[in-house]
């Protein structure tokens, strides 16, 4: 039987099929609902630094004593934890090295955990039964196939002691069912701390001129209104990074979720000239050739003129961004990562401050790429005791994270702990 939630419903688009819309008004930051997590999984990246349970960062955190490689605010996060740790526990310390699953496939084994255990509709599913959730199995092409057919393959070599395993047909749905609905958990900077699956956030649709914004305070996911909404109002959220131009954008969504948007935006493509802004271009310049560069970038990144090269690269190439085209910002933004990683401070403060404009100009109001932005450059100038400078991009990260993730939230509280 559906469940519901106080002030949603459920009800059928056409051309999209199940949609989600609210049945009161929401005001600005209003939050709709709060999601548990189905299932959810720690970035092996983040391990020491972030509970494996409730993903709180803290110092001091406690080792599992079996693997020593799971940690935990006490034992009742580690009690609370131990039926989804134990299928990796073990076979981390028996494989050593040669342990290698993928996030999603130590997602998915969680998942299929957590079904054999759950047998009743969880909090997560009160709209949406997890196994409702769209896969688009049968519009899954060669190359994602083969990589389904890796995951299930790693996920019987590491999980097969503790797991009884569904069909070979059902475990290539769940993961296309995931890879379709999985969420990325990140923290006030937009860095990757995990991944989840939400059945009831999953119902929500896309659009380029989204309702609401989904963000995450520890494993729960939180849906908050970004703009006024009326009785009969869509919730709608989106897929994809919408800093790039609109035949990108579908590109993007045709590849991962197998469908064109065709909100106003992508209509009239109002925004496009500006996204696309071109000083100066003998030759185009396909997006790949940049990313490409990135990517090399990356690989040489001890040596700090990398980038300077990429640069000299483009205009050799005959090709002068202006700052506000997209593809420039995207690699003055792995630029300024760069210089972090490097402990260039100065170097980074430099290719903020360069993104920012552009960002504010690009995105809709109440961005999270925005408010990171705000909030990198006001630590970096704090740290380089540039106070007035620090407090006022401190502030204006607030502005924006106070309507995104609620004024209670503790990323807001930490903003105002360092202001």
């Amino acid at each position: 039987m559906t469940g519901s939630i106080e002030g949603l419903e459920r009800f059928d688009s056409p051309g999209k099929g199940r949609s989600l819309r609210v049945t009161r008004p929401f005001k600005l930051g209003e939050l709709l609902f709060s999601c548990p997590a189905y299932s959810y999984v720690l970035s092996l990246e983040e391990r020491g630094c972030y509970c494996e349970s409730c993903f709180t960062r803290k110092n001091g955190l406690a080792k599992c004593g079996k693997c020593h490689k799971a940690f935990y605010c006490n034992v009742k996060c580690q009690k609370g934890d131990w039926a989804m740790h134990k299928l990796e526990c073990s076979a981390m310390t028996a494989f050593g090295e040669n342990w290698c699953p993928s996030e999603t496939v130590r997602l998915v084994a969680r998942i299929l955990a957590k079904k054999k255990m759950q047998k009743e509709r969880c909090l997560s599913e009160k709209i949406l039964q997890i196994g409702e959730m769209q896969s688009h199995i049968e519009d899954v092409d060669n190359e994602k196939r083969e990589m389904n057919e890796a995951d299930v393959a790693r996920l019987h070599r590491f999980y097969s002691k503790h797991l009884d395993f569904p069909d070979h047909k059902d475990l290539l749905t769940l993961f296309s069912q995931v890879a379709c609905n999985g969420f990325t958990i990140e923290d006030d900077e937009l860095s990757h701390l995990g991944t989840a699956v939400y059945p009831d956030v999953a119902l929500i649709n896309h659009s380029c001129l989204p309702s609401v914004i989904v963000t995450f305070k520890g494993t729960s996911a939180e849906i908050r209104a970004v703009k006024n909404m009326k009785p009969g109002d869509e919730v709608l959220i989106s897929y994809i990074d919408l800093l790039y131009p609109t035949d990108d954008r579908n590109n993007r969504l045709r590849e991962s979720y197998y469908f064109t948007c065709d909100c106003q935006e992508c209509k009239s493509k109002s925004r496009d000239k500006t996204k696309l802004k071109v000083r100066k271009q003998r030759d185009p310049i396909e997006p790949e050739i940049i990313s490409n560069m990135v990517r090399y970038a990356r690989k040489a990144i001890r040596e700090f003129r990398l980038l300077e090269m990429c640069e000299q690269s483009l205009e050799e190439m005959g090709a002068v961004f202006d700052d506000s085209n997209v593809y420039m910002l995207h690699m003055m933004y792995q630029a300024m990562g760069v210089c972090l990683y490097m402990e260039d401070p100065e170097g980074a403060i430099r290719y903020g401050e360069k993104i920012l404009k552009p960002y504010k100009q690009l995105y809709p109001p109440y961005s999270l790429n925005v408010s990171s932005m705000y909030l990198k450059l006001g630590r970096l100038y704090m740290g380089w005791e540039k106070h007035s400078m620090g407090i006022s991009a401190l502030k204006k990260a607030m502005a924006i994270m106070e309507v995104a993730h609620g004024k209670d939230h503790y990323y807001v509280t930490e903003s105002i702990t360092e202001l």
